[in-house]
């Protein structure tokens, strides 16, 4: 160890600023990766052990130092790959959801307070709330979890970002307006009909959006043999599980059949429809179909085309913070908001106090799962297992 002496430098750190407390000042070293292996080589000889996946963010979490919605936020900020993932796992991270659940528990709390007195002092006759005011407390929380849950959508998106599929019939500029958004020569573009054959994907951020853009094999009605029946086959397939549709029709060639059949299969899908090769002489009016001018030859458009993209998916940022749900959450807040209409619905029917209660305690017993004040082991073991070593 005498040799590395040199490299290793130790900090204590307050505990008061430490996430996870503990007696064992952190060790911070630097070197190269021969001197940093050979420290950790001399740390397990001496019994030291490799962190678990997650354990200090599960230490904190056990600590009370933050709650279960920030420890997947630590996690989802390592995990980010471009700025709006990082700042919304931040937000995440400094209480966003945490705050807007403690404002409705608060409700919820203050509304089971009101029920379970009421139910206290039957025979004094003591109300101390209406079945009116029940309903309507009941369905203000209601409201508020059906907002959070509509933050939902747009969250998936930020996390697990977005799938975008480039269709089209051969020979219209799929393959270049594919390379010119993943920033590279990806697919092989040549003047012969047909040169993709299967699916291309890159994943590249717009807009602060991760978006795997994939380009797809040129959708007509006859295939010159079966790789080709194939690839159209697959472009169907990927067509269909789309989150944006890219609408290619060729801007310098009159529009066939086979345009018209696939902007009628396609309506009703987000989607943006790109008139291509706008360097060349328009032979119809884009306007009438609503499509967007694009030249993969000079760059005009693309920037307007990435952000009609973010827009037809509704992933357009906000500048204020976003209360964002995993599956974890959503599926929580679904049970939550759930009961709570069920206590609403029943609260109008008039239906005795501790029917109302049941609901309500329901509700409040899953805004404690999201938090993490009540959940179980194998959740907690699943949650944090995902983490990389010794965060």
């Amino acid at each position: 160890m005498r040799r590395w002496r040199a490299w290793w430098t130790s900090m204590v750190m307050e505990s008061t600023r430490r996430s996870s407390p503990s007696s064992r000042p952190p060790t911070l070293m630097h070197g190269s990766p021969l001197v940093l292996d050979a420290i950790v080589r001399a740390g397990l000889g001496a019994g030291a052990r490799v962190a678990n996946p997650g354990e200090f963010t599960l230490r904190a979490y056990l600590n009370g130092r933050i709650n279960l919605v920030q420890a997947e936020a630590v996690r989802d900020l390592i995990d980010a790959v471009t700025p709006l993932q990082a700042r919304v796992a931040f937000d995440q991270l400094q209480g966003t959801l945490t705050a807007r659940l403690a404002s409705m528990e608060a409700r919820l709390l203050d509304l089971i307070a009101r029920l379970e007195a009421s139910l206290d002092f039957p025979d004094e006759g003591y109300h101390f709330i209406t079945r009116d005011e029940s309903s309507r407390e009941m369905g203000a929380i209601v409201s508020a979890l059906d907002a959070l849950l509509a933050d939902a959508k747009r969250g998936r998106m930020i996390r697990e970002g977005l799938t975008a599929v480039v269709v089209g019939r051969p020979n219209v500029g799929k393959s270049s307006l594919f390379n010119r958004l993943a920033g590279s020569e990806r697919a092989i573009v040549t003047e012969i009909a047909g040169t993709t054959r299967d699916l291309l994907t890159e994943r590249v951020d717009i807009g602060g959006v991760p978006f795997t853009v994939v380009d797809t094999a040129g959708v007509h009605r006859e295939a010159a043999d079966a790789i080709e029946e194939e690839g159209i086959a697959r472009a169907r397939q990927a067509r269909e599980v789309a989150d944006v549709l890219v609408v290619v029709l060729d801007g310098s060639a009159a529009l066939v059949e086979s345009d018209r059949e696939l902007l009628a299969a396609t309506a009703g899908r987000p989607r943006v429809v790109v008139a291509s090769k706008a360097d060349l002489p328009a032979r119809w009016n884009a306007r009438e179909f609503d499509a967007l001018p694009v030249s993969s030859l000079t760059d005009a458009g693309i920037d307007r085309l990435r952000s009609e993209m973010i827009r037809a998916a509704d992933a357009e940022p906000h500048r204020d913070a976003i209360a964002t749900l995993n599956i974890r959450h959503t599926a929580l807040v679904g049970r939550a908001r759930d009961a709570a209409a069920r206590g609403r619905d029943a609260a109008l029917e008039g239906v005795a106090e501790e029917f109302l209660l049941a609901d309500l305690h329901e509700a409040r017993a899953c805004f404690d799962e999201v938090t993490g004040a009540r959940t179980p082991d194998d959740v907690l073991r699943l949650i944090f297992e995902r983490f990389c070593i010794g965060k």
